[in-house]
């Protein structure tokens, strides 16, 4: 399962929440098989923490918005984010 969540930290937040959405609804429609149910949540866990981290990211970014003395936001600086 490692190499399965390995390609998830190559997505984008919209393929990992496309995906996700996907396997909600494979599992409240209630007919995936126990063992298959099992992997695709594990899955699920992985692409949910690809979107937390997209996120915490884009918020990072939104929260790096320069301001002048008067609180008007003058550009953006660029964000130290370690890959």
């Amino acid at each position: 399962m490692a190499e399965a969540n390995a390609d998830v930290r190559k997505l984008s937040f919209e393929k990992a929440i496309e995906e996700l959405e996907s396997i909600v609804t494979r599992l409240e429609g209630g007919k995936v098989p126990l063992e298959e149910s099992v992997a695709i949540y594990e899955r699920g866990e992985a692409l949910k923490r690809r979107c937390d981290e997209l996120l915490k990211q884009a918020e990072a970014r939104v929260e790096k918005i320069t301001r002048d003395a008067d609180g008007a936001p003058t550009g953006s600086e660029p964000l130290d984010v370690e890959r």
